[in-house]
């Protein structure tokens, strides 16, 4: 399965409103999990068996709670058994039909 999340904590007391330290420790999380991740500047995603996802997802969760009072997150999950490799394989399919239809 891939999972797709942001996770952003609220009530952190900075006058800017920024939240990238927060985001940070989540993504250390996500990178040092061994599993296929990729972040982009709206989510994290995460490919792997389902409670080892959703553990890591709990992980960043928490370290991301450490910053402020509140915590706000947002998932969106393929779930396709039998398949792996999906991260980099949806891509490629996509990229691929692009160039066909060029």
């Amino acid at each position: 399965m891939i999972v797709a999340f942001s996770v952003a904590p609220s009530g952190t007391g900075r006058a800017d409103g920024s939240v990238h330290d927060a985001v940070a420790a989540a993504v250390k999380i996500v990178r040092e999990s061994g599993l296929p991740n990729r972040t982009s500047s709206m989510f994290t995603e995460i490919e792997g068996e389902w409670d080892e996802v959703f553990d890591f997802v709990k992980r960043a969760t928490d370290a991301v709670g450490a910053f402020g009072s509140r915590v706000s997150l947002v998932l969106k999950a393929d779930i396709r058994p039998g398949h792996v490799g999906e991260l980099d394989g949806k891509l490629e399919r996509l990229e691929a039909a692009l160039g066909e239809s060029s």
